[in-house]
């Protein structure tokens, strides 16, 4: 006899593209993000510093070169419900204006929000 299967939990994952020299009132972008992101008690977040890639049909920047000074990619992608990213994303988009966010709808496979 088979198990039932529990359905998957649905859930909204955001991916904010930016530099590590992109800032917020004179402070590294990123990190101000995942503090608001914490205080706003985001379900989860991170801040994943790329090796090597490039943001708006720029050059490829690459860890590699030593002039690289400030533009390697930073990602930031966090996961919560969709009524939660409805509440701090216009904040989000102030932060990050002119840069890339991603907004998707995924299915939790395990774990939970709560």
């Amino acid at each position: 006899m088979f198990a039932s299967k529990m359905p998957a939990a649905m859930a909204v994952q955001v991916t904010i593209y930016l530099n590590e020299a992109d800032q917020w009132h004179h402070r590294p972008l990123h990190m101000e993000i995942l503090n608001y992101l914490r205080k706003e008690n985001a379900y989860a977040a991170i801040a994943i510093h790329a090796v090597a890639g490039f943001l708006g049909r720029q050059r490829v920047e690459t860890s590699h070169l030593v002039e690289a000074g400030g533009k390697l990619p930073v990602i930031i992608i966090f996961v919560d419900t969709d009524e939660h990213v409805n509440r701090v994303l216009p904040t989000l988009k102030e932060m990050a204006a002119h840069r890339l966010i991603v907004r998707e709808n995924v299915v939790l496979e395990q774990g939970s929000l709560d």
